[in-house]
């Protein structure tokens, strides 16, 4: 049983503890949480029925993984309802959930409790042929269940003068990709589109293209050089289009009102998600010192509020690292006022358009914070509640960030049920 620190020391909730004390909450979207944060481990079993002609193999993760294991491994997992689970292959000395097969079922184990049934993710039909080039396909683009996923560019160059965000690890994840300061392998447009066209030949696979990277401060004006380049691959990727905007979602910098302009009205992209990771300005300095510096946390905001005058309203999202906000030695000490911080800035924002979602922080083997507990799973589902219920009160869609298009964001699963 997990204990925590959190001011005195105190036992976490027990997913059965957790749906007896808020029986409204959807159980599936507990599990997913509970999922997300334990992590999961494939038996033997499990991977007998493990096929990668039909399944979807675990790709090159941007931010790696729990576990050091080399052998192929599923992606990840689906509910039986279609919910969709992003989690990490994790260590069995960190108490993940276990994927078994018993019977002729495939299941999601918490110790020797049946919690749930589960499925393997689909193999997109693109993923075994070449571009143009020759290059396999899946590695320019990768795919969730209903969502194409491009990251063309894996370094962040906050991390130049050791400011990246302290929960992250992915350029000491990517590291070998880097050959030289600022220089980094990208992805070539071209092949994007080309890998996109591809992949839309698939009937009712995807309802959504989603474009992320690491913040680039190059340029004439900071991040001029990250929106020149998102400028070029959504041009290319939008000439496999009969309309002027197709479903797209943009998660980058906080760029400025010149630059959202351009990359509005230059491409066809519909969706703009500028991650201000945590919710506490005080936190946001110490957490994520590249944005701190090169940005600011007022800034940040006040970008995302003019976006919406741009994109439009429930067009512009942020998001953030659930969790981090209790990370020490300066985070909050006590859950509750962690929820209540959090909560009273989500509507801030929401006031003024801006919609918040989250992703479960998950401590990262190569991160600063790699040594830390996420927050239990009590905390995760009322921020969840906390933050649909904000959006539902002010009107605000998350098209671009539920249940069907990403599936990373439990508190996005509860848009379809409540």
């Amino acid at each position: 049983m997990a204990l925590r620190q959190t001011g005195i020391l105190e036992r976490d909730l027990t997913l059965d503890e957790v749906l007896e004390k808020f029986p409204v909450f959807p159980r599936l979207v507990a599990i997913k949480i509970d999922a997300q944060r334990r992590g999961v481990r494939y038996s033997d079993r499990a991977l007998t029925v493990f096929d990668p002609q039909i399944h979807q193999v675990r790709g090159a993760a941007l931010f790696g993984s729990r576990d050091d294991q080399l052998t192929p491994l599923p992606e990840s997992l689906l509910l039986r309802d279609g919910t969709t689970l992003l989690t990490d292959p994790t260590p069995a000395e960190l108490n993940p959930y276990v994927v078994d097969y018993l019977g002729d079922k495939l299941v999601l184990l918490d110790g020797d409790k049946v919690i749930e049934e589960v499925e393997y993710w689909p193999k997109p039909s693109f993923y075994d042929k070449l571009t143009s080039k020759g290059k396999p396909m899946e590695f320019v683009v990768t795919a969730r269940p209903q969502r194409l996923q491009i990251m063309p560019s894996s370094y962040c160059h906050f991390w130049e003068n050791d400011n990246g965000c302290k929960y992250c690890d992915i350029v000491n994840h990517l590291k070998h990709q880097r050959t030289g300061l600022g220089v980094h392998p990208r992805l070539n447009p071209q092949e994007v589109g080309e890998v996109v066209g591809e992949a839309l030949k698939q009937p009712g696979r995807y309802s959504s293209i989603t474009l992320t990277a690491g913040s680039d401060t190059r340029g004439a004006e900071p991040f001029d050089e990250e929106v020149n380049y998102y400028i070029k691959l959504l041009q290319a990727i939008g000439q496999y289009f009969n309309t002027p905007k197709f479903p797209s979602q943009l998660i980058a910098t906080a760029f400025n009102e010149k630059q959202l302009e351009r990359l509005y009205n230059e491409t066809g992209v519909m969706s703009y998600t500028a991650d201000i990771e945590v919710l506490n300005e005080r936190l946001f300095d110490w957490i994520c010192p590249g944005k701190a510096e090169w940005i600011g946390y007022q800034e940040w905001k006040n970008r995302l509020v003019r976006a919406v005058d741009i994109f439009g309203k429930g067009n512009v999202n942020t998001g953030i690292v659930s969790g981090v906000e209790l990370a020490r030695p300066y985070g909050f000490t006590k859950e509750e006022d962690a929820l209540k911080a959090t909560l009273e800035e989500a509507e801030d924002l929401a006031e003024k358009g801006v919609s918040t979602v989250y992703m479960v922080w998950i401590p990262r083997p190569q991160s600063e914070f790699h040594d830390q507990h996420n927050a239990s799973l009590e905390y995760y589902v009322r921020l969840a509640t906390g933050l649909d219920s904000i959006r539902r009160k002010y009107s605000l869609g998350i098209d671009f960030d539920d249940y069907r298009r990403c599936g990373n964001h439990p508190d996005g699963d509860l848009s379809r049920i409540w």
